[in-house]
């Protein structure tokens, strides 16, 4: 990555851009928007949960309940649209694989309604693996965090 890039910055990408960038189409594409992307180094993605989404009508039908494991989906995929963006047109489509997820904690529920700001930071990467740290955010207060890390793979 060149100096130029490693410094530049992005103020929004849409839900379009994203589908170019990543595979992840409903109901697995877990994030509306991009915001505030610093190349090679971190972003926010937004969420916005409603109650139309499919994990709903079973977790739990009297008090839906967004799962940890979709918070943390929708970290990795902030992540992967950091990674495709630094990496270039040519990285467009790849498959990113979590390889780990660590100290995950789930501080407060996330409910139909709610807008989740999801940033995630860059922490290291070598070769195709890329390691963050993310956080997600409902109306300042943080809802979950981990720090996880993914290969990024052509596909077959």
């Amino acid at each position: 990555m060149s100096e130029a890039q490693s410094t530049a910055s992005v103020e929004s990408i849409d839900i379009l851009r994203i589908m170019e960038m990543i595979p992840h189409r409903y109901p697995m594409l877990l994030i509306d928007r991009v915001v505030d992307l610093h190349v090679g180094k971190s972003a926010i993605g937004i969420k916005n949960v409603t109650i139309n989404e499919p994990q709903f009508t079973g977790h739990f039908p009297t008090q839906p309940v967004m799962p940890g494991v979709m918070i943390v989906e929708a970290m990795a995929q902030t992540a992967a649209v950091v990674v495709v963006h630094s990496l270039g047109k040519e990285s467009e489509g790849k498959l990113v694989y979590f390889m780990t997820i660590d100290e995950a904690r789930f501080r407060k529920p996330v409910t139909p309604g709610d807008q989740m700001h999801i940033h995630v930071t860059a922490i290291k990467q070598r070769g195709p693996v890329w390691k963050f740290e993310g956080k997600a955010m409902v109306d300042g207060k943080l809802a979950a965090e981990a720090i996880f890390s993914a290969m990024i793979l052509d596909r077959k």
